[in-house]
Formats: structure tokens, sequence, C-alpha cells
């Protein structure tokens, strides 16, 4: 009976230490909003994960011509132990990301990466049934 009961507490200790549900602390965290629309922002837990983030509007009072802008940074370490570090600008042009782990086109010719295989298939069937496309229903 004590052998059971020795496994059993084992068994428990070391399914527990496979997925721990303890919470992860935020060691630190800053924010900062201003009145002309600006912001930043940052926090690091306990697990390393960092991120950091600041926004501005451009051409502020102008309809036509505001736009966001956001420059930010991510870091933490993936599953398999690789050190993962992304910087980013969001802006009128869009979500344009940078990290060494992000495939990216030949320096040479500053060309985007391929399109999936898949992905392509996917875009010329599209292009060539656009009658299949649901007109938009009004509310």
């Amino acid at each position: 009976m004590k052998t059971i009961l020795a496994l059993a507490f084992l068994a428990v200790a070391h399914a527990a230490s496979l997925s721990p549900n303890e919470p992860i602390p935020i060691i630190s965290q800053d924010q900062e909003v201003n009145f002309d629309g600006s912001y930043r922002s940052s926090f690091l837990t306990g697990n390393g994960i960092q991120a950091e983030e600041q926004g501005i509007l451009k051409n502020a009072g102008n309809k036509d011509a505001e736009a966001e802008e956001v420059h930010g940074s991510v870091s933490y370490t993936a599953p398999d132990g690789t050190p993962i570090q992304l910087s980013y600008i969001a802006n009128e042009d869009g979500f344009q990301p940078q990290g060494a782990h992000l495939p990216v086109a030949p320096i040479d010719d500053n060309t985007p990466p391929p399109i999936p295989a898949a992905i392509l298939r996917s875009l010329e069937y599209n292009a060539a049934h656009p009658e299949q496309e649901a007109p938009l229903k009004r509310l």
C-alpha cells in the first residue's frame, strides 16, 4: 500500500512539473498616454518576455492625411529554445516586421519571398472565379 501511495505521489509531482499552473509575474510595466494621441508602453515578465511600443498620430487635424504610426519590439524564447527578437513599424504603408526568424528575399533584388504554392493556387482560383462571390447585403 505504501508503495502505491508513493508511486501515486511521484506521478502527481511529475505531472505537475510538466504543466506548471503558476502565473508568470510581470516584473515591470510602464504606460503613458498623451493628449496629442501619442503613447508608449512596455513590459517585462518573469519568463523573459519583453515588449515595448510607441505610437504617434501623424498630420493630426488633417482628416485626409491623418495616420497612426507605431514602432515596437518583442523578444522571447521559443519553445525550442530559439531566442526570438521582432521589431516592427505599422503605419499607412501597413505592418512591416523585421526579425532573423522571418523569411526574407535575397538582398540583391529586393523582392519579397515567394508565395507558398497553396496560397498561389487559391489566389489563382479566386481570380478565375469572381462570379462565385456573393454580393454584399445592406442592413
